[in-house]
């Protein structure tokens, strides 16, 4: 008689770095997630790779512009799931202003690092974090999207205009 065949649990990994509230912090998170990716095997010019630092690229970036509060730091998480396939981000500043996801206007210089960050994540949204802030996260698939059908997942965006619930006098500005 055989003993019954238990799976390995999957394996969960993750990253957790902070930053000061620059931008050479935020060019800094980049460059160690992307370091990050290659040791779990996710190579440069992978899609897992590739996609995860867009992501982290843009978070990172929205709360040294947007996420400033002075004397106060950022906190990048990465967490590789390989049961669940996916890479979490999670970046969390002490603003308490939510981000808002809309279309800039053609003539406006910023306001796409979100779009851009729906367009490539399978997820992401806001949450409390201890403390004063918010975390902001985002999902990214390790297979590639053809895989995944993940567009049949997404829910699209999560706000076009202020969120509801958002914090009175929060000074909410697009991110």
């Amino acid at each position: 008689m055989s003993a019954p065949h238990t799976p390995s649990p999957a394996s969960v990994r993750s990253f957790v770095q902070r930053f000061s509230a620059t931008r050479r912090g935020a060019r800094l998170a980049r460059l160690l997630a992307a370091h990050q990716l290659t040791e779990w095997g996710h190579p440069h010019g992978t899609e897992a790779h590739d996609t995860v630092v867009l992501v982290v690229g843009e978070l990172p970036a929205n709360a040294v512009l947007h996420g400033l509060v002075p004397g106060r730091d950022f906190a990048l998480r990465l967490v590789r799931d390989d049961g669940k396939g996916l890479i979490r981000i999670e970046v969390s500043d002490t603003h308490p202003a939510l981000p808002m996801c809309k279309a800039p206007g053609a003539d406006e210089e910023g306001g796409r690092g979100l779009v851009l960050v729906d367009a490539l994540a399978v997820d992401w949204g806001v949450r409390d974090r201890p403390g004063p802030g918010k975390t902001v996260w985002a999902e990214c698939a390790t297979v590639p999207r053809s895989l995944t059908h993940s567009s049949a997942l997404r829910p699209g965006l999560p706000w076009e205009e202020e969120p509801a619930g958002a914090r009175a006098g929060s000074g909410a500005t697009s991110r």
